[in-house]
Formats: structure tokens, sequence, C-alpha cells
């Protein structure tokens, strides 16, 4: 469960003191907090060919090692992931499809978490970023533990809106081409260099995630399924609901889906807990106090457990609190926040 998938805008300093935040807030109906009198008041390089580079094809052609990376490389993270349910049902699933390499398929709405758990269990804001083959795993990272990366050995791949089967191959087997050369250099020298004096990298790759699997046609799919039965890596294709139904016409592909998983929104009680430990500083675990619980009420009621809703909104409720100079999340304050928002369909 990632935060940084939120796409909400920044926080505008030019906003400082915008009235229309304050006439929302003034207008919620409360009179006789202090709080709302104070509301009221306004106030690429290509990588690198030398001897510490591992031997092997160049990146995909007409994209250099950072293009590949950069499509599918890290995002930045504001503090560590929290375990849901719904995570741990996703990491067991991804486990199930490694372990029998097997075809998995994941679901869910967008905005539920399938994604940040997908990199969180594939450890892809630390190693996409080592992908471009100038060094092995975890060298010169203090902060990179590479045992932590290469316990789960996967790829996270995610499918441009225009893609081909021969760019799809080709983009795929250089990621985890990469992940088998890294691994080799690492685990111990000279342990992976065969006659030729070659890196042995097959079989280092033992999961596949797709993300956003909906881009991908039927040509796409027949060749992720080709990859699949050459290799024998786990696949795992992430999308959207419906996606299951739409395998369902590709006998070829769907007879070999072992396992699907359907990645669903936080409970009442799951955000509460989230909401509790990735924004401390609002205060939102304290349950003795009556407007803190009814504004974590108004947050559920709002958000319907949706992740990426949940921090859109928290954003805009720490600008709210900010304009106005105040430090407790009331429903007034979250109301305020709500009309800040545009909210589809969930």
């Amino acid at each position: 469960m990632d935060p940084t998938e939120d796409d909400s805008p920044p926080d505008n300093p030019d906003q400082a003191g915008d009235p229309a935040a304050s006439s929302d807030l003034s207008d919620s109906g409360s009179t006789e907090t202090a709080a709302t009198e104070e509301l009221r008041s306004g106030k690429g390089s290509s990588p690198r060919r030398d001897a510490t580079a591992p031997p092997g094809p160049a990146s995909p052609s007409g994209n250099s090692a950072n293009n590949v990376t950069n499509g599918n490389g890290p995002r930045p993270v504001s503090f560590p992931i929290v375990i849901t349910k719904e995570h741990r049902l996703f990491i067991e699933f991804a486990d199930a499809v490694r372990r029998e390499r097997y075809v998995g398929l994941c679901f869910g709405a967008p905005g539920v978490g399938k994604t940040a758990s997908a990199r969180y269990y594939s450890q892809w804001d630390k190693l996409a970023h080592q992908l471009d083959g100038s060094h092995p795993i975890g060298a010169d990272d203090p902060d990179t533990s590479a045992e932590q990366i290469l316990a789960a050995r996967a790829v996270m791949f995610t499918p441009k809106v225009h893609n081909t089967p021969h760019h799809l191959d080709k983009e795929i087997s250089y990621l985890c081409d990469r992940l088998g050369w890294n691994v080799e250099l690492m685990l111990t020298q000279g342990r992976g260099v065969d006659e030729q004096g070659m890196l042995n990298a097959a079989g280092h790759a033992e999961l596949l995630i797709v993300d956003e699997a909906d881009r991908l046609k039927t040509a796409a799919l027949e060749q992720l399924r080709d990859y699949h039965d050459r290799t024998g890596i786990g696949l795992i294709l992430i999308g959207m609901p419906g996606i299951e139904k739409r395998l369902s016409r590709y006998p070829q592909l769907y007879s070999r889906v072992g396992f699907v998983h359907h990645y669903k929104p936080m409970s009442a009680d799951e955000q509460a807990f989230v909401l509790a430990r990735s924004w401390p500083h609002l205060r939102l675990a304290d349950t003795d106090d009556y407007t803190t619980n009814e504004a974590v009420a108004a947050i559920a009621r709002i958000t319907s457990g949706n992740f990426r809703l949940t921090v859109r909104l928290i954003s805009q409720i720490q600008r709210v609190l900010e304009i106005n100079h105040m430090s407790i999340v009331t429903k007034e304050v979250v109301e305020a926040a709500r009309k800040n928002l545009v909210i589809g369909t969930m």
C-alpha cells in the first residue's frame, strides 16, 4: 500500500489564506466549536560494456537501459508500507505462483493497492535502478539489502500503451537476463561463467509480474504465454475487474491460470489502522476523542476503503489544516477537503 500512487498536485503555497477553503469550512454547519470559529476567520545513458558490466545483448531496440528502468523504475517512498489483509493475501498469492510456476491473475478496482503490493513484493523500487548492468545488486548502496532484494527473484514490467509482441519479448528478456547476471555476480565470483567466459543468467528470475495487463492485446498475450512456456517462469497478470472474463476467451492462456486473487478495498478497521500508522502527525489514532472518531468515519465514508483516494484526501486535509492554522482533524475539515477532489465511481 504505497501512498506514492497519489497523483494529486502538490500543495501550492500561493493558496495560503484561500477564502474558498475557509468559506467551505464555515458553511459546514458547525457553529459552536472554537475550531469552527477559527475556520470562519479564514485566516541515460546506455549500460556500460566494460569489465565490470555483465556480458549480454544490448538494451531493447530504440531504448537505452535507463529508458527500460525509468518506465518501470523506482517511485519515491515517503514512509514504509502498512501490511493489510489484502496485502498479505497478495504476498501469499505471489509466493504460490512463484513456487508452482503457474500463471496467476490479480484484479481489483483502481487505487486499491495492487501495484504497490507488487512493487513491494518484487522490491522493485530498490531493484530497478540496479538493472543497468554496471554493478551487482547491493553494491555501493548501503540502504539496499541484497538478501532482501534477491529473496523474491522477481521482475516487474509495465507495458507501454502502444506495444508489439516483438518489443514486449525483448524488454522482458532484457530485464530477466539483467537480473540473472546480477544474481550470479553477487552470489559468487566466477560461478556463473561458462567455457566461453559468459555469465549463465538462466533460472534466476523466478517470477514475472506484468502490471496494467489490460493494455495487452491478443498477440501480446500470446507472446507472454510463449515466454512463460519457454522459460518456465511464474507469471502474474495484474489488471482491472473484468480481465478474468476477457482472458477466458483465450483457452491456451486461461488453461494455465492456476491462481486468482481479487484485491479488495480496505475495511473500515483496516483504514483506521493505516491512517494511524501512515500519518501519525494527524493523531487519527486517538480513539478517546469523539471528534477524531467522527473524522475517521467521514474519511472511510468518502473513500470507501480506496487507498489512492485516501492519500489524495489526506493531502487536501493537510492543506486545509495549514491554511487555517489548525492541528486537529475534524469532520468539517474532512468535508472541506472533500470538496477539492474529483471522485469517480468506485
